[in-house]
């Protein structure tokens, strides 16, 4: 299937060349939203109804809040979706493929074929706030984060009972810091304030990482001329 982009802004799932981007087409059979502005290009674009799907790059937040939401049956050839990357680290395989309760087959089908194509895996989940690699390890994460401060453990420690008791081939708290804790606190604070659930509230080690991300940004902003 023919497909055409549209670049938003920086794309998270794709910041680098990839399959996917080279067998773009103009005036494509389907439509794709790419960037962190893809879902403001998608609310100002027009001809979707005429396009076997529609895709829009999502970061931590609902489809939904694009498309907007009826009585728990919206949904049409608009489907939402994300490659997931954990912080700095390059994208992995997986793509995140998010249907609302009204979403045709039809679309979901043709989204998944064009991103296997690319030599991409999909999984498909319901429009919630994360989607599913998120909500599932981000409370994992911050336990780790909080059992450190409590001295549970050393982080060398705590890394290696995991790796080695659950088989797991990186700790958490080596994962996150290689990949960004700042990021973390970013997106748990998200999730934090969608869901509400404690579960999600950034670890403080999370909230200090990123408070100095802000606070040397600033600086390079001052020491500009």
């Amino acid at each position: 299937m023919h497909y055409e982009i549209v670049h938003a802004g920086q794309s998270r799932s794709f910041p680098e060349p990839h399959a996917f981007l080279e067998q773009a087409a103009p005036r494509g059979e389907a439509l794709f939203y790419l960037g962190a502005d893809a879902g403001y290009a998608y609310s100002n674009g027009q001809g979707h109804e005429s396009r076997v799907f529609v895709a829009v790059e999502l970061g931590t937040e609902c489809l939904g809040f694009h498309t907007g939401e009826s009585r728990g049956k919206e949904g049409s050839n608009v489907v939402g979706f994300a490659r997931f990357r954990l912080g700095e680290a390059d994208p992995s395989p997986l793509v995140e493929l998010v249907r609302q309760p009204g979403t045709t087959a039809a679309a979901i089908e043709a989204a998944k074929a064009v991103f296997k194509a690319a030599g991409l895996v999909v999984a498909v989940c319901n429009d919630f706030p994360g989607r599913i690699v998120d909500r599932l390890i981000r409370p994992y994460f911050n336990a780790a984060l909080r059992r450190l401060d409590e001295k549970l453990a050393s982080a060398d420690d705590l890394d290696k009972t995991l790796c080695l008791g659950l088989g797991y081939p990186e700790g958490p708290i080596s994962l996150l810091e290689r990949t960004g804790l700042a990021h973390h606190c970013h997106v748990t604070q998200a999730l934090h304030e969608a869901l509400g659930q404690e579960p999600y509230a950034p670890a403080r080690r999370a909230r200090v990482a990123a408070q100095r991300e802000e606070r040397a940004e600033v600086c390079v902003q001052r020491a500009l001329p």
